[in-house]
């Protein structure tokens, strides 16, 4: 790649500069009275001009999008930077309290709510970093002490329990550290998982009564590490890879492991435990390889939906593609991760993680009926990842809103626009529109207002 160009650094990659607060936003269509809450959005935005001979998606500072709706109106969007030492030193500020952790000081793949606070997160050993209501940083955090190491940008939180799972790694630790914190946000137990070598391990699974484990054949490389400037993983061909199965509760010793055919998955859609005999299923977004070729993003080949099917007596997956589209971002109903869903929402994308133009659908999958639709944004207009919003508490699994960023390219905004589930094809129900544009960027999550 040139020095001069770096995909991750143009177009609406480009991070924007200001801090902006706006208030009672304008809205087409009807925006439903039900959506009581804010929807959040983390991703790289670097505070300096990195090199574009080195920069990688995946390390810049971190910026934290917001909209509070309240009762039909969007009351106010918001954009601020996490703030780690780098930001401080660049806009004057002290640096956040707080421990940096095995020298890793970025927040910038998710944001959640946890316990009635909201925390921006991310993997590789990092801290989360806690930010107010109005995504002010407040300071980096182990969970009130809690938390031994670093966290994941991917927990997984039961839907009857209320914990959150967790899968954590750092090229530091002898292994993956399985966490699982309690509803009120706190550790509650942390097994160390043995691993052959430091797998880039960025998500993971649950079902109603196990845990799954992708460790897969991108790995810590010392060597790029200790050259500075390039992304310390990269693609192992004689790594192998494998599925880690055990029980909720369980430890290393109770782990099995199941080898698949080499690929590398950043985002599983759900998993869940078959009714029908002792298998776990597996629906992933699936990577032939990744950071092989290409060093600075997720662009060695489309990724494609793909079912693993674990079969616990045999010791075997049945492994086979679900659609040939190029998808990413892969949600389901909240109320329904790590048991058997019906639908998922998808982004489609037209070359890698390329969103900005081209990829201008979503996709919402029937796994009842084995079809799909698609709600294509037209010309120019990008969505991100989908957010399902229920109606209601026990609504059906596709009764209610599907949200996401969309990037206008024709204004250089982005609106936040709003579908109905059971619509899906149809006009938007509402658009939120934004002052400024929302850079390509990563996950988020609806929080709702407490009742």
């Amino acid at each position: 790649m040139s020095v001069a160009i770096n995909r991750y650094l143009s177009g609406n990659y480009a991070p924007v500069a200001d801090e902006v607060t706006a208030l009672d936003l304008p809205i087409t269509g009807t925006l439903p009275e039900a959506l009581n809450g804010r929807y959040l959005r983390n991703g790289p935005n670097p505070v300096t001009a990195p090199d574009p001979a080195t920069y990688h998606w995946f390390t810049g500072t971190a910026m934290v999008h917001g909209l509070q709706l309240r009762d039909g109106k969007a009351e106010w969007y918001r954009n601020r930077f996490v703030r780690n030492s780098l930001v401080a030193e660049v806009l004057g500020e002290p640096a956040p309290a707080g421990e940096i952790h095995g020298g890793m000081d970025v927040a910038n793949t998710n944001v959640i709510g946890v316990a009635g606070r909201t925390f921006a997160i991310v993997e590789a050993g990092a801290r989360p970093v806690e930010l107010s209501h109005d995504l002010e940083t407040l300071c980096r955090s182990d969970f009130d002490g809690t938390l031994p190491n670093g966290f994941t940008a991917h927990p997984k939180v039961d839907p009857v329990t209320g914990e959150l799972f967790a899968a954590a790694y750092h090229w530091a630790l002898p292994g993956v550290q399985y966490l699982t914190l309690d509803p009120d946000g706190h550790v509650s137990r942390c097994e160390t998982i043995s691993v052959p070598g430091g797998p880039m391990m960025h998500d993971m699974s649950i079902t109603a009564t196990r845990a799954v484990l992708y460790d897969l054949p991108v790995i810590f490389n010392l060597d790029d590490a200790m050259a500075g400037g390039l992304f310390p993983y990269s693609w192992d061909a004689g790594y192998g890879a494998r599925i880690g199965v055990l029980p909720r509760d369980g430890s290393d010793a109770d782990v099995r492991w199941f080898e698949i055919e080499p690929c590398y998955v950043f985002h599983p859609l759900n998993a869940y435990d078959d009714p029908a005999g002792d298998r776990v299923v597996l629906e992933v977004v699936r990577y032939d390889r990744m950071f092989d070729k290409n060093r600075l993003g997720p662009n060695d080949g489309a990724p494609a939906l793909w079912r693993w099917t674990v079969d616990l007596a045999a010791g075997t997956v049945k492994e086979e593609q679900v659609d040939d589209r190029a998808v990413e971002f892969p949600r389901v109903d909240e109320r329904v991760v790590g048991r058997p869903h019906r639908y998922g929402w998808t982004a489609s994308l037209r070359d890698g993680m390329d969103l900005d133009f081209d990829g201008s659908v979503l996709v919402k999958y029937d796994g009842h009926r084995g079809t799909s639709e698609v709600h294509d944004f037209g010309p120019g207009r990008a969505p991100g990842e989908a957010v399902f919003v229920p109606r209601t508490p026990d609504a059906a699994e596709d009764d209610g809103w599907v949200m996401s960023l969309v990037y206008d390219a024709t204004t250089d905004r982005s609106d936040l626009v709003v579908l109905a589930g059971q619509d899906f094809t149809g006009d938007p129900v509402a658009t939120v529109h934004l002052p400024q544009r929302v850079p390509s960027g990563f996950h988020g999550n609806w929080i709702p207002d407490p009742t």
